[in-house]
């Protein structure tokens, strides 16, 4: 299986723009740039878009781990909070921190730590990276 996604950037790095666009056509022409990165302007940057897909890849392998143990998630939320600092070999994701909550009717906390731990370690996304990864889960009340 293999997925695509394309860049086009144009103009020098402070003052340039480029647009990001997926194969699914999800994202279409999304605007980034140098201030999308690293300040707050308006459009997404590769940041917050490896945390999409890591918190997704996460939540997703998290149901799955679930599911070999006889567990249905009623919801998994999940967040992946990318941090890109400037070390000395440049510009780097150097952590990136899980947070989860969810809801699952009869598990017990150590059961769902244990799933929430091995989907860390093992969901696709989790496997590409180098950064430090770290995880805080939360078991909600089911309802």
């Amino acid at each position: 299986m293999q997925r695509t996604a394309t860049a086009v950037w144009t103009g020098a790095v402070k003052d340039g723009k480029g647009s990001i666009s997926t194969q699914s056509g999800v994202l279409s022409d999304s605007p980034y740039s140098f201030l999308t990165r690293f300040e707050n302007a308006k459009g997404t940057n590769p940041e917050e878009l490896i945390g999409a897909a890591h918190a997704g890849c996460f939540a997703m392998a998290l149901s799955a781990q679930l599911g070999t143990m006889n567990f249905t998630p009623q919801t998994i939320r999940a967040t992946a909070t990318v941090t890109l600092e400037k070390l000395d070999a440049g510009w780097t994701i150097s952590k990136i921190h899980l947070d989860v909550a969810a809801r699952i009717p009869d598990i017990s906390d150590a059961a769902f730590q244990s799933a929430a731990s091995s989907a860390k370690a093992n969901c696709p996304v989790s496997r590409l990276l180098k950064a430090e990864i770290t995880l805080s889960a939360v078991l909600e009340q089911a309802a």
